[in-house]
């Protein structure tokens, strides 16, 4: 009796690990289909219960002197910054130091009286009506200027609200953008001082951190755009313009800690990861979306940055994280990590 149950145990560890290859021989495929298409460029990491599934470069780091991405290799996130953001914001309220409910100009005075009735809560989950300030005419000569917050959001101030503060939903990178002003505001910190502080050193994410046109970051990849004829160098962009809506770097073992902090209440309260999580208008939570893909819930968020794309997703239920940094601009990202996804959930 003993025998056999010993005999069976091994079948089914046998048949577990020929699976799990399987599956990394389907994942591998997808993603070299990107990479020899030539429209993929950086780092993936899948995850299942703390068990990395997959962590591997693809591609050039930097392309003009052939380095390669690995694992070690920095990537500009682009707006998976938001997440950060909206825990700092959580972290303040859990000290006792502001309220989501509270109007902004408690914190930010000299905003135009348009913006009276916007509130926190209205910033988190893009409701605010705030117009997105990268979407604007100005923005292309802008972006390669040193800048302020309160620079960028003032030339807003002239500017009718799109809609009433909680109407309606519409994705503003200048709502994120006054939440690192609330930070710095009601912390006495930078924002990058206040995330490196109270997250990334907490967590041991030492690869992390606001990213800098004039530091020297080693493992730092550059950013590429795939044009018609052949890939280019991204087009520059000064960090201190997206701040707290896009402007951090890391690597895919970092937000790996990042992952699995977050949703084990280690980074914010349960309670205020379940709002974190719990999606207002359009799926939409405090710097994450949640919604429900094949039966299946998804809480992800993905960034966009000269030079970068990037998608996180996290499946509660199987604790399954997927990771995709990119240093060639393009939708791979957000193919990727959903086809890696399926594959990570048995889907043919």
């Amino acid at each position: 009796m003993i025998r056999s149950l010993c005999i069976a145990v091994g079948f089914v560890l046998v048949t577990a690990a020929g699976s799990v290859a399987q599956d990394i021989a389907r994942m591998e495929q997808v993603i070299q289909d990107y990479v020899t298409a030539g429209t993929f460029m950086g780092t993936v990491l899948v995850a299942r219960d703390g068990n990395i599934v997959i962590d591997r470069g693809y591609g050039m780091a930097n392309v003009e002197w052939d380095v390669p991405n690995t694992p070690a290799t920095k990537f500009r996130l682009g707006s998976v910054t938001k997440q950060f953001t909206a825990a700092a914001i959580l972290l303040l309220e859990e000290r006792g130091q502001l309220k989501i409910d509270d109007r902004i100009k408690t914190y930010l005075p000299d905003q135009p009286m348009a913006w009276d009735r916007i509130t926190i809560f209205n910033l988190l989950t893009h409701t605010s009506g705030i117009p997105n300030f990268t979407a604007t005419p100005e923005y292309n000569a802008a972006k390669g200027r040193a800048t302020t917050v309160d620079q960028t959001l003032g030339t807003l101030r002239d500017r009718a609200l799109d809609f009433g503060p909680g109407e309606k939903m519409s994705y503003s990178n200048s709502g994120y953008l006054a939440l690192g002003s609330i930070i710095e505001k009601v912390s006495g910190q930078s924002y990058e001082q206040f995330v490196v502080d109270n997250i990334f050193t907490p967590l041991g994410m030492k690869d992390s951190g606001y990213d800098s046109n004039t530091a020297i970051i080693k493992r730092r990849a550059s950013g590429y755009i795939k044009g018609p004829v052949a890939t280019v160098n991204a087009g520059y962009i000064h960090m201190s313009v997206p701040h707290a809506a896009g402007a951090l770097y890391s690597t895919t073992g970092d937000l790996l800690k990042w992952e699995q902090a977050l949703f084990a209440g280690k980074v914010v309260s349960k309670a205020s990861l379940e709002r974190m999580i719990t999606p207002f208008k359009n799926d939409y939570g405090f710097g994450l979306l949640s919604v429900v893909d094949k039966g299946r819930r998804v809480i992800w968020h993905n960034g966009g940055i000269d030079g970068f794309n990037t998608r996180m997703s996290y499946y509660p239920d199987t604790r399954t994280v997927v990771i995709v940094l990119s240093n060639v601009n393009g939708p791979v990202p957000d193919r990727l990590a959903p086809q890696l996804g399926a594959i990570m959930h048995g889907e043919q």
